[in-house]
């Protein structure tokens, strides 16, 4: 394996050399993820304490250039598949699972959203997966739903994130003032433009601290008010830390034990909820 080799723990954006299009060797996806950048001014709206981005911002997407990213795209598909570029990852991981739409802020910030979704339409083989990886505090957007609708047509998957459910610990957690009303409307909005909704979920220990009693109980709750609005989820993609964060609070960030994860993740699939399980 050559010193540029690939591996779960590099998400790096730049390691292929293009403007909005990288590779990512995903431990969730069992492969490789083409990563799809929109946020390349290394802005979003959110300020999640846990997040690898360098030098965040709070602010938008820039403006995309659409062409720019039509022959990334096109261009790295047809190296994936035909080139040479699969040497670089682990000889386990090397197959192409899905085009991830995620990067370096919040993607759907993008005003070109909805023409992103439909060019990776055009380009994206039938069997690679589609996902849009979101905090969901843009739904409310009409280019944003259109996107979504678009992702349903192409069987693709939004993972929205929900950290913790209540409003202190999405303070503390995202740096936002979302209320969890807001979160319910939200994800009721997603839930319907595009029905394969999961809840994406990082769970870790604070000033080595693991989230209380009360948050996984906050978090049943909210479970089951989406029950009981008829909000239909798929189910809980729950994570744990990976990758050093890159913010201020990065020493106060320590990993869960798997049994520490494991022992939430029943408590979720007792409610009724399937779980997807990383560590």
């Amino acid at each position: 394996m050559s010193d540029n080799s690939l591996n779960v723990n590099d998400h790096d954006r730049s390691s292929a050399g293009l403007r909005y299009v990288y590779p990512v060797v995903s431990r969730r996806a069992g492969g490789v993820s083409i990563g799809i950048n929109l946020n390349t001014d290394n802005a979003c709206n959110w300020r999640c304490i846990y997040c690898q981005v360098p030098d965040l911002k709070l602010g938008t997407a820039p403006p995309v250039d659409l062409a720019l990213l039509e022959r990334e795209l096109s261009g790295f598909l047809q190296e994936l598949q035909q080139g040479d570029f699969m040497q670089r990852v682990p000889p386990g991981m090397r197959r192409i699972n899905d085009i991830a739409l995620s990067g370096n802020g919040e993607p759907t910030s993008a005003r070109e959203f909805a023409e992103v979704i439909e060019l990776i339409g055009r380009l994206k083989p039938a069997d690679i997966k589609l996902v849009l990886i979101t905090n969901g505090s843009l739904m409310q957007r009409d280019s944003v739903q259109q996107g979504l609708r678009r992702m349903a047509q192409l069987e693709g998957e939004v993972w929205f994130k929900l950290d913790r459910a209540s409003e202190e610990g999405m303070q503390r957690v995202n740096d936002t003032r979302a209320t969890m009303d807001t979160v319910l409307r939200n994800l009721a909005t997603a839930a319907s433009c595009c029905p394969n909704t999961w809840l994406q979920t990082c769970w870790f220990a604070l000033d080595g601290e693991a989230p209380g009693k009360q948050d996984e109980e906050d978090y049943l709750e909210l479970l089951a008010a989406c029950k009981e609005k008829g909000i239909r989820l798929q189910g809980v993609l729950l994570y744990g830390l990976a990758r050093p964060s890159l913010q201020v609070e990065a020493p106060r960030l320590s990993a869960l034990s798997a049994a520490q994860m494991e022992a939430f993740a029943a408590r979720i699939r007792v409610a009724g909820y399937p779980v997807k399980l990383a560590i």
